[in-house]
């Protein structure tokens, strides 16, 4: 395995990926000579050639450049997303490069940091990146490897040399997570997903098992209260914590919970005693529980509460996570990442309490043709929450068309709410507000349902000034 020092150049296949573009960040600002190749252009691979990271959009490898074709001092990372028949892959490994996946890098580069690793099916993105706010508003700094573009620091990476700490946000998919050996862990859910990878729920359970007992002694684990995991295999040196939104169980929770000018507000209970007058700077009751993840790692590792109470209010959120683009007295808009039918079922009652009584349009774009076949009946029961569902075309990622797949295999199954299906080139125009009721629009998808979301803006602000 080639170690941090011996890596002079690094070309990334899937460079566009949140967590990829995150490494070639890391790996330019270490002094690399960084490059890497992406399927499409997006507005991810648009900022790294900004930031001067070359990208080339064909696999053809007479386009990797000369310096990358030197095998001594080169690594090449590429994504579980990418097939093993992408032509640079095959050229890298044929050629007896280094050539390593993303998670195995993660685990290198946070080698010798405390490392601070959130995993979970939902919740995570937010919780890493609000973990790693929280730290860098703090007199212990961090690193951090995030899941999305923090609103903060219009970023997904974020450097501190002088800090011992890494954030990062630990990828259940293909057992990425395994991996990392955290110092201090956060599990925040374990709904079945990636069935295509585990096969079983009990195997995708066994895999969070085995993330928790990678956590190293004298190290923690905060786990959200009531998750079915066997904890038995953990080294008996884990100090083991819970979370909950408002649970008296747990180690940590919020109580008081309320709302004052638009903002949730709440004191923090831990195992140390009372953290008053918090107040939350991003909407959503979910939120709120994701906060008080967060602001456990942040005490469990020495931030302080006057720290912590300063901090919470300044945090503005991550793109695509309850992103509100457009709001006027009787509409709003709203984008959100959620994939999975527990995350959409959380944005849609979150937004029941944001605007209630008004008539809430969900848009949804499938991820995957495996997940709409194991969960179709998930999204349905989570969608039908909604007062009017519009269905895209699945979002086919790295998967081939399974026979019998559609959106339609989701949207047969709801009942009670009204369907509409619409081709994914036809939604900028099929989707205008309501004129007779206050309304809500929300996107939802893991696909490229976002490219459209600043054009719809842009629609709904001249139609709904």
């Amino acid at each position: 395995m080639m170690l941090p020092d011996e890596i002079k150049r690094v070309w990334l296949i899937g460079i566009g990926g949140i967590g990829m573009s995150a490494l070639a960040r890391y790996f330019k600002l270490r002094g690399c000579m960084v490059a890497g190749y992406d399927r499409t252009p997006s507005p991810v691979t648009d900022a790294l050639q900004e930031e001067g990271i070359e990208v080339v959009f064909d696999e053809n490898p007479d386009l990797i450049g000369p310096p990358f074709r030197a095998k001594e001092g080169t690594l090449i990372i590429f994504t579980p997303a990418v097939g093993e028949d992408q032509a640079q892959l095959i050229f890298f490994r044929e050629g007896g490069f280094a050539v390593m996946k993303r998670a195995q890098v993660l685990g290198l580069v946070s080698r010798g940091s405390r490392s601070v690793c959130i995993a979970g099916t939902h919740g995570k993105t937010t919780i890493t990146t609000l973990t790693a706010h929280l730290y860098r508003e703090s007199s212990l700094g961090c690193c951090a490897f995030l899941g999305g573009i923090a609103k903060n620091f219009n970023t997904n990476f974020l450097w501190d040399e002088t800090s011992e700490y890494v954030v990062l946000e630990a990828d259940e998919f293909d057992r990425s997570f395994l991996w990392l050996r955290p110092y201090t862990a956060l599990i925040s859910a374990v709904d079945a997903d990636h069935l295509d990878v585990y096969g079983t729920r009990e195997s995708f359970l066994e895999a969070f098992a085995e993330f928790a007992s990678g956590v190293v002694s004298g190290g923690s684990l905060l786990i959200k209260d009531g998750l079915p995991l066997d904890l038995s295999k953990l080294d008996p040196g884990v100090n083991i914590y819970t979370y909950s939104l408002n649970s008296k169980r747990a180690d940590f929770y919020a109580e008081n919970i309320r709302i004052d000018k638009g903002s949730y507000c709440f004191d923090l209970m831990t195992p140390a005693g009372v953290i008053s007058g918090l107040e939350m700077g991003i909407p959503g009751l979910l939120n709120v529980e994701n906060a008080v993840g967060a602001m456990g790692l942040a005490l469990l590792n020495g931030v302080q509460p006057d720290e912590i109470r300063r901090a919470l209010p300044m945090f503005r959120g991550i793109r695509r996570r309850f992103d509100i683009w457009h709001k006027t007295e009787d509409f709003a808009f709203i984008d959100d990442y959620a994939h999975h039918p527990e995350e959409i079922r959380a944005t849609v009652q979150s937004v029941r309490l944001m605007y209630p009584g008004y008539h809430l349009t969900g848009v949804f774009q499938p991820h995957l043709y495996t997940r709409t076949r194991d969960f179709a009946d998930g999204f349905a029961d989570a969608l039908s929450l909604l007062d009017e569902v519009v269905l895209a075309d699945i979002y086919p990622a790295r998967e081939e068309p399974i026979p019998g797949i559609t959106s339609r295999s989701i949207g047969e199954l709801i009942s009670g709410t009204p369907v509409t299906y619409v081709e994914y080139d036809k939604l900028i125009e099929s989707l205008t507000p309501r004129k007779d009721v206050p309304q809500v629009i929300l996107t939802m998808g893991a696909g490229d349902i976002d490219r459209l979301v600043p054009v719809l803006a842009e629609k709904f602000k001249l139609l709904k000034k």
